[in-house]
């Protein structure tokens, strides 16, 4: 039967839009086994192989909901392979799948971080520096200290993302990102107190002046201890958005792992969250609001003889069994970058409907020179925990300049007394499931609630692009959300890009062109997604 005319072009729209679909839905399947003989490793796309040393898939979603995934699984093959190699495996297999993206996100990032091209040689002299010095305590130390060993085995996947980029850049002809580059990527939180630390008479000159948060995070427990909540929402420049949420399973034979299972919020080259949002697999969760450094006369005390907080935090998760033993294993050799409150959940001491235990959660907060952590398992039993880039301990507070900066700018720096506080205060008791804990992580009312005062970002979920004044495309960019009960399957939902909720508009790169954002939505308006792990279906 001939088709009308109509019905002609509507199929041609339908093939049309079935195309664009495949072109933005694309997944990646690969398996890598290294080959002993050749001390080299053989890469078979296309094919998930559960005897391979490592092997996993990259959806690439991110046009089409908001975030691409990745899940690897390594150290699962018929033959065991050292805990290096199953790192280095991972590694490269995440390389291989993700490299496209890591391309973007570093044209997209470095103009963000590097304002001055000054900066540079002191930047790469302190990397260098620092890797070099890893690297030797790695040797000198590995075999009698588990943090150690498994810091090795984080340089190890390290070394093998570059590698994996590197083989596919080559497939392409194309040139391969350098190790600054993955360095770069990866120390993206702990540039933001490295760069100033580095560059003292550029700071001096004008002071320190306040900025933008990075990031708002709730813990809230239901008055019957129903149920325990988790979220947070992320805060910094728009061209970061270029999201991939990530599921690893590593199995490790070392004894001293506390877990090789980790779902988390990522991006492109990034062997950590940096939001910080993290599942673990030993019922350990964690997340994290970025504290300012204001008195910088502590960067004094920065030196690359110390680990940075990205790799801190890798091997807390992977050695740590409760909250407490993770403040001390991330207190040590402190960077004193990416100066944060960390608040680490352990699931194991709270049982739902009958009590919460001493050590449900643990706050670490970290400045140069110093770590400090505490129980504060007592709020939770109160009812929530709030988060908002003011520093809760006293000592944290005083020696990091907050005191000052209330004094002289107003209570946008009182931990009491900021909006965010303020709001949370005033909110939290509403939050009675994930949907109403998605509600006030993305809550901006700024033109009615008298709390934010008529800014759009003295409120939970920022929007920096809403400026009357100076108008930039910054903000609050992303939720996640989790409760007890898909925590424990590794489980949580997550959003990509800035709120719309009271209605505001999806937030366009049309009136931020200048802004390098490769390979970005032209616009977000995104619902939130599901994320869980799936590849335990292929276990042996």
């Amino acid at each position: 039967m001939a088709l009308r005319g109509e019905q002609r072009e509507f199929l041609v729209i339908l093939c049309v839009l079935a195309a664009a679909l495949v072109q933005t839905y694309q997944i990646q399947e690969a398996t890598v086994y290294w080959d002993a003989a050749q001390k080299s490793v053989i890469l078979n796309e296309g094919v998930l192989e559960k005897e391979g040393g490592a092997y996993g898939y990259y959806n690439d979603t991110l046009l089409l909901t908001g975030w691409g995934v990745l899940e690897i699984r390594a150290g699962y093959g018929e033959t065991p392979e050292s805990d290096e190699t199953t790192s280095f495996l991972a590694g490269y297999l995440e390389g291989f799948l993700t490299a496209e993206q890591m391309f973007s996100h570093y044209a997209n990032i470095y103009p963000q971080m590097i304002k001055d091209e000054k900066i540079l040689d002191p930047l790469k002299d302190f990397m260098i520096k620092q890797d070099y010095w890893t690297r030797e305590q790695v040797k000198l130390r590995r075999n009698s200290d588990p943090l150690w060993l498994h810091a090795g085995l984080i340089l190890a996947q390290l070394d093998g993302l570059q590698a994996g980029a590197a083989y596919w850049a080559k497939s392409r002809q194309r040139e391969p990102l350098s190790m600054f580059a993955l360095q770069f990527l990866n120390e993206v939180g702990d540039l933001l107190d490295l760069i100033p630390a580095l560059t003292p008479r550029f700071n001096s000159s004008r002071g320190p002046v306040p900025g933008m948060g990075h990031c708002s995070a709730l813990i809230k427990v239901l008055p019957g201890f129903e149920n325990l909540l988790l979220a947070h929402s992320s805060w910094f420049n728009y061209a970061s958005t270029m999201r991939i949420y990530k599921h690893w399973d590593f199995r490790l034979a070392d004894t001293h792992t506390a877990t090789g299972k980790i779902s988390f919020s990522s991006y492109p080259g990034f062997l950590t969250s940096l939001d910080d949002f993290y599942l673990l697999g030993s019922g350990l969760l964690m997340t994290q609001t970025t504290n300012s450094v204001f008195n910088t006369s502590l960067f004094t005390l920065v030196t690359p003889h110390s680990l940075l907080a990205w790799q801190r935090v890798r091997l807390a998760h992977a050695l740590a069994r409760t909250g407490e033993q993770w403040a001390h294993i991330f207190s040590k050799y402190n960077s004193g970058t990416y100066n944060s409150q960390y608040m680490v959940l352990d699931l194991s001491r709270v049982s739902l409907g009958r009590s919460i235990r001493d050590g449900a959660l643990t706050v670490v907060e970290q400045i140069p020179g110093l770590v400090v952590h505490s129980d504060q398992t007592q709020a939770l039993r109160q009812g929530y925990w709030a988060s908002y880039n003011v520093p809760f301990h006293a000592d944290i507070y005083n020696l990091s300049g907050y005191g000052v900066m209330w004094r002289k700018h107003g209570e946008d720096f009182s931990y009491d007394l900021c909006p965010r506080a303020k709001i949370f205060r005033r909110d939290q008791a509403r939050v009675t499931d994930l949907a109403s804990l998605k509600h006030i992580m993305r809550y901006n009312n700024y033109r009615k609630d008298p709390y934010s005062k008529g800014h759009p970002c003295k409120t939970i979920c920022c929007r920096n692009d809403l400026r009357l004044k100076k108008p930039r495309p910054g903000g609050c960019y992303d939720t996640k959300v989790t409760d007890f009960h898909l925590a424990h399957q590794l489980a949580g939902e997550a959003v990509n890009g800035p709120t719309t909720q009271g209605g505001l508009l999806p937030f366009s790169w049309s009136h931020f062109n200048s802004t390098a954002h490769k390979g970005l939505p032209q616009s977000y308006n995104f619902s939130f997604i599901t994320m869980k792990p799936t590849l335990s279906l292929y276990q042996p």
